[in-house]
């Protein structure tokens, strides 16, 4: 999260999700000292002047009403494409955004979701609620065997650094209580790193009794989390939208409980991950 403008973006298209998503950024820029850009995309130019209007209205509203005055933003373009153009032009270090889950025939929905995410070199959190009082101070971590889950390390340690967050490690296991032994080793790297770091934690197994997905969503329900952090699968495949990716459950849980979705970072994998600090 290196930037020298800190700011966050907020796709914005007057839904009651995407007011929640307002709230989820107004509660993270107080801490991180970001402007909030909201931003809502249309189909053509025809469309540019009023809706500008209605979203710098409604920009005002949010100053009157929580002390911030978010940027209005109006593009032509469609949410897969035009949303990280809109990152990379200010620099931004954050997306927040609300999903209607998997019912419903909104434009983000689901695997519209993953779809938007995918290839984003900035994190997004994913909403369907307003916040909570206090913002990620628990942090559930999904582990499984897959190598690039040693790349949310580098995010916990941001998200501990400004709220004090704890970790809840969640780790796959069969009904029998049997840990892949890649998982175990991913176990292994990231209680070392936690430790190292001085970050609070605390790890559970899953009970192999249904997909990790449903357990995992399950696990942050009983204990109350704010946000679950996961990665999307590198190189992830068309049939994974349609058969639905373990990241799309997650992301449209049923709890819920906001989803902090990161990318794999293939520039990252030249180095190791243990050059994490």
């Amino acid at each position: 999260m290196d930037t020298t403008k800190n700011s966050i973006i907020v796709p914005y298209d007057f839904t009651e999700v995407a007011d929640y998503a307002v709230l989820h950024a107004i509660q993270i820029s107080k801490i991180l000292d970001a402007d909030i850009h909201l931003l809502h995309i249309v189909k053509n130019d025809a469309q540019n002047s009023e809706v500008n209007t209605r979203l710098s209205i409604h920009a005002q509203k949010i100053k009157e009403q929580h002390g911030i005055l978010p940027v209005a933003i109006v593009r032509e373009g469609t949410i897969f494409i035009t949303i990280n153009e809109v990152v990379d032009e200010f620099n931004s270090m954050l997306v927040v955004m609300g999903t209607h889950g998997m019912k419903g025939l909104q434009k983000i929905t689901g695997s519209w979701a993953l779809k938007v995410i995918v290839g984003s070199k900035i994190p997004y959190i994913v909403v369907q609620a307003p916040p909570g009082e206090e913002a990620f101070k628990k942090l559930v971590f999904p582990l499984d065997y897959k190598t690039e889950n040693k790349e949310k390390l580098k995010y916990v340690q941001f998200m501990h650094k400004l709220f004090k967050s704890k970790t809840y490690l969640f780790a796959s296991a069969t009904k029998d209580g049997i840990v892949d032994n890649r998982t175990k080793a991913n176990v292994v790297f990231c209680k070392k790193f936690l430790e190292e770091h001085s970050i609070d934690y605390e790890l559970a197994l899953a009970e192999g009794d249904s997909s990790f997905s449903q357990e995992t969503i399950q696990y942050a329900q009983k204990i109350e989390a704010d946000v679950i952090v996961v990665m999307t699968s590198r190189d992830i495949a068309f049939h994974d939208y349609v058969l639905g990716a373990y990241e799309q459950y997650i992301i449209a849980n049923t709890a819920k409980i906001p989803v902090f979705v990161i990318n794999p970072r293939t520039d990252l994998m030249i180095y190791g991950y243990g050059s994490f600090g």
